[in-house]
């Protein structure tokens, strides 16, 4: 039986999602989940917001590790709104009616410290639903998935039959942007499954 590969990575945060899609590019890690304040600043804009909680996350985790340490934060945005999570059934319904029938974008930033600094990346994919009954809704937040998920739906789950199409990143739309996560990792010496470096 092979042994568990040493972490080359601190991850500041508990997200199982996230976890998997590092594993999915090769990079054995340790999770350091972090506890920041996620409140909007007044004016700030969606990409200001969520490439700001990344730094803020990736910095909070660098100090519980000696490990090169990746932040990163998802935002759900309607009309320039940013939709949390789903505060219970009620909201939920209301988020999944407003983005169905249209388009809405996800912004996810992803930021890594270590030799190179801080680096980030902010990534925007858009996505399309189709119209979305009151009994799906109904049976959406029944199955449970929705109910820590940004915009309050998993694109990676059962929300999967609700998304008409995409154009973009469907792994930052799950939780991280692999593509530019790669080359955030690379920057600071983390090696991939492919164990190229940049």
């Amino acid at each position: 039986m092979s042994a568990t590969p040493s972490p080359l990575l601190c991850l500041a945060s508990a997200s199982p999602r996230r976890r998997e899609l590092l594993a999915s590019i090769g990079v054995p890690l340790t999770a350091c989940p972090v506890d920041i304040d996620e409140t909007p600043l007044p004016g700030e804009s969606a990409e200001a917001y969520v490439t700001r909680l990344a730094r803020e996350k990736a910095l909070a985790g660098a100090r519980l590790s000696s490990l090169p340490t990746l932040g990163s934060d998802t935002a759900v945005v309607l009309d320039g709104a940013i939709l949390g999570k789903p505060e219970g059934p009620a909201h939920a319904a209301a988020m999944l009616r407003s983005l169905a029938g249209r388009e809405h974008r996800v912004l996810t930033a992803v930021a890594v410290t270590g030799p190179a600094g801080l680096l980030d990346a902010c990534v925007a994919t858009t996505v399309a639903m189709r119209e979305i009954s009151d009994d799906e809704i109904a049976a959406y937040w029944a199955s449970g998935e929705p109910a820590d998920k940004a915009g309050g739906y998993a694109i990676q789950g059962r929300a999967a039959v609700f998304v008409e199409h995409i154009a973009g990143s469907h792994s930052a739309v799950v939780g991280l942007p692999l593509f530019e996560t790669a080359a955030l990792l690379r920057r600071q010496g983390v090696a991939l499954w492919d164990g190229a470096l940049g």
